[in-house]
């Protein structure tokens, strides 16, 4: 685009993390006035990139210039000084604070010079103005707590936030995930009035409505390398579609050849208000049931629901053709549902503890007779159960933090089938871990299932969710949108049109 100038420009950037590339050779455009939407599956590289242009990540290659300065951000601080906000997706205003308070947080106006008080008169005048200018002033008021405020309203004040510092570019992360069809009108309306000021808007989204209706022109990036910029005008869905999916499937997975048996799970109308909407679902012994969607599709959400972490508004759970209650994790695991978390520092182990204190810590009843527990047991067992999952450590002693990510994982699958499940829920079982340690995970899956036990796989990776998967369910929006089996089961296409919302 030769002659065009642009207000962001971002070239050859290139990011690795433990010797891994995310980012290698990746740009950007953005012009003044302009809605740039970027797309791309989960972890083609779109946060690392906004994380590196927002000065959160540093580059290891590559520039970005800024109206045609080099710039270099240390710290998000750097970038918002110099016009660039970001809202993120994950939403962390202050609760006790005030909308106002949240808005100018470490910009107040002092009421006295020198003098650590602070104006909030003035304070809340200019939010009001932000309010009025933006027509959100009806359910927004200054001096309202954040925590008062709902998920759309939140979002809404973030957006205010961003464009307080006169931003001359601010990242949108997914910013219609959690807002109403009429909350959404509201946001499309403040975008219209931030292009007439010739704000630059990177939109990403995985909306495909959004992305024709809002945007002038689309990055997409596709394992993290730039793979083309097209006029939205000039651009079909199904174009971007093969931008985002056309790489060859990587070969490698072994294939499951059990015996399906008889339906172990079963979930009947599962829904929880705001995240997930009357979701069925069939598993078979035996079967590896491959769960597909994007970001905010409620994929885990509705496996959270299932084991307890969650409360189900509505929703029924046959296992083994009997109704059960689950409300608490321990009633899951009571029941063999057990659930390999996505989030394995947060729910699947204690960090600072040994590999024998994470595998035995939800199978204590295996080790303790009367209130005792038998040591030498419990050693034995978790020391075989380790093995079994080839976890590579010194040792059973070793803490856990001492492991790679894919030991780690291993260790978490250790932990979950000590507890003898009929059905196990891996939720994104390869996420962040090296090839040999994925390729000893799909082994282990598939004698599992050679062994009768039910799996269900949350995954983000197109190749994986295809490779391994016996039958795949589509959600988006907190709907399932579809099933497929067989040869539609391995289209790539299909899928994501799915998992964008398609029918």
């Amino acid at each position: 685009m030769e002659g065009e100038k642009y207000i962001l420009e971002a070239t050859g950037i290139s990011k690795s993390f433990s010797g891994v590339n995310v980012l290698n050779g990746v740009e950007l455009s953005i012009k003044a006035g302009e809605l740039h939407a970027l797309m791309g599956e989960n972890g083609a590289g779109k946060s690392t990139l906004m994380k590196i242009i927002m000065g959160i990540y540093t580059k290891d290659g590559g520039k970005i210039l800024l109206e045609g300065k080099e710039v270099d951000f240390k710290s998000a601080r750097d970038a918002l000084d110099a016009g660039i906000a970001m809202i993120h997706q994950e939403l962390s205003p202050i609760p006790e604070m005030t909308v106002a308070e949240n808005v100018f947080l470490g910009r107040e106006q002092k009421k006295f010079k020198g003098m650590p008080f602070v104006d909030k008169k003035e304070l809340n005048e200019k939010t009001q103005k932000l309010l009025e200018e933006y027509e959100l002033s009806e359910f927004i008021r200054p001096n309202m707590k954040m925590k008062d405020l709902n998920i759309a309203q939140t979002q809404m004040m973030e957006i205010i936030k961003a464009i307080s510092y006169n931003s001359k570019i601010i990242i949108m992360d997914e910013p219609t995930s959690s807002l109403s069809e009429k909350e959404t009108d509201t946001l499309f309306r403040i975008i219209d009035s931030l292009k007439e000021k010739k704000v630059g808007i990177i939109y990403i989204s995985h909306r495909m409505e959004e992305v024709f209706q809002l945007a002038d022109r689309v990055s997409v990036l596709r394992d993290g390398k730039f793979i083309g910029c097209v006029r939205v005008e000039e651009a079909s869905q199904e174009e971007l579609i093969n931008m985002m999916v056309g790489r060859e499937l990587e070969g490698g997975y072994p294939k499951n050849t059990a015996k399906k048996g008889e339906v172990v799970l079963e979930l009947k109308n599962f829904t929880r208000k705001g995240v997930f909407e009357n979701v069925n679902l069939k598993v078979r012994s035996g079967e590896i049931l491959g769960m597909a969607g994007l970001v905010g599709a409620g994929r885990s959400e509705v496996m959270r629901a299932l084991v307890g972490y969650d409360k189900l508004d509505q929703g029924e759970v046959i296992l083994d053709g009997k109704k059960i209650n689950i409300k608490h994790p321990k009633d899951a695991v009571r029941n063999h549902i057990i659930m390999a978390s996505e989030d394995r520092k947060a729910l699947g182990l204690i960090l600072c503890r040994s590999i024998k204190e994470n595998i035995a810590i939800q199978n204590e009843d295996q080790f303790s007779s009367a209130s005792f527990i038998n040591k030498p047991k419990e050693k034995k067992v978790c020391d075989e159960m380790a093995k079994k999952m080839t976890t590579k450590m010194n040792g059973i002693e070793d803490t856990v933090d001492s492991l790679s990510g894919g030991n780690q994982q291993k260790v978490v699958l250790a932990k979950s089938l000590l507890s003898a499940p009929k059905v196990l829920i891996m939720d994104e079982p390869t996420r962040g871990i090296d090839v040999g340690a994925k390729a000893t995970i799909y082994n282990i899956m598939v004698d599992l299932a050679k062994q009768g036990m039910a799996i269900i796989m949350i995954s983000s990776e197109m190749p994986e969710l295809i490779g391994m998967s016996d039958r795949v369910m589509v959600m988006a929006g907190g709907k399932v949108t579809g099933e497929l089996e067989g040869s539609e089961a391995q289209s790539q296409q299909t899928i994501l049109k799915l998992a964008l919302g398609g029918n």
